[in-house]
């Protein structure tokens, strides 16, 4: 079942909008699509109206999204083409069971999935022990886990090196609006934003890592936890909900933090 909004602009318009978020000039995407810049000038400004092929072909040099791609084709007098469906549907449910055997193979190591905004979709059983003392309000769902982990009554009190991870937090997210161009997740980093920044309490990290991550360091009672963090997707979704899910697995950074993880887990099992 398709759910999308009815476009309030012309097909010309949000041609234009992507292929300026793209940073190409009319002639760039002109010469990827195989068509003239002239013919793509007209589009953009209304004077040619793109047939259905076309408006995909565009889509597909300009990278947009699935959800977005539904909203061109309706703008432009077609009928969408990515199905929207609930991950409740029996037509995804096995895509939802790999997530879920991802999740637990995870295991004894936090994972959790994401969709678009990020609002956690399920989390394993490693997850749980860690959001021990955050406000109950930032558990009940809908979940944001950006806005647990960086709440002052969720995850940032605990989080060691905050200051660093919340930088992380916010280039990521403004990766992500800048490719998608999505006005809620713009209105969450203003939310984040507005949080308090927090104070480095730890050394500053070695670079263990050649600069490309940075660790996730959480204060817990059995010591001092540190994580990086992987991003999985599916590969080649043509639903629009799972080509909007997003699998964040974590890894310990030291050999603490890995025993501490499978003392936890075997400490579980014995409950």
């Amino acid at each position: 079942m398709t759910n999308i909004d009815t476009p309030q602009r012309d097909v010309g318009t949000h041609i234009r909008e992507w292929r300026q978020r793209r940073r190409m000039t009319q002639l760039d995407l002109a010469l990827e699509a195989e068509i003239s810049a002239r013919h793509l000038s007209f589009v953009e400004t209304g004077k040619a109206q793109p047939s259905r092929d076309m408006v995909l072909n565009l889509c597909d040099r300009l990278d947009v999204p699935l959800r977005e791609r539904n909203t061109l084709l309706l703008a432009a007098g077609f009928a969408p083409v990515f199905p929207q469906r609930p991950l409740s549907d029996p037509a995804v449910k096995h895509a939802r069971a790999a997530i879920e055997l991802v999740l637990k193979g995870h295991e004894p190591y936090p994972a959790l999935a994401i969709d678009r905004h990020w609002t956690m979709v399920s989390a394993n059983r490693a997850l749980a022990p860690l959001l021990d003392g955050v406000a109950p309000h930032l558990l009940a769902p809908p979940v944001n886990v950006l806005r647990l982990s960086l709440h002052p009554q969720g995850l940032a009190p605990r989080i060691a090196n905050l200051p660093e991870w919340r930088t992380h937090i916010f280039e990521r997210l403004r990766h992500q609006i800048g490719v998608t161009g999505d006005e809620q997740l713009a209105a969450l980093l203003a939310e984040l934003k507005a949080y308090p920044a927090g104070v480095s309490r730890t050394q500053p990290v070695p670079d263990r890592y050649g600069g490309f991550v940075v660790p996730l360091q959480l204060r817990t009672p059995g010591g001092l936890l540190s994580f990086f963090s992987t991003t999985t997707v599916l590969g080649t979704p043509v639903d629009v909900t799972l080509s909007e899910l997003a699998i964040e697995s974590f890894f310990p950074a030291d050999d603490a933090t890995a025993q501490a993880m499978r003392a936890m887990a075997e400490a579980s099992a014995r409950d």
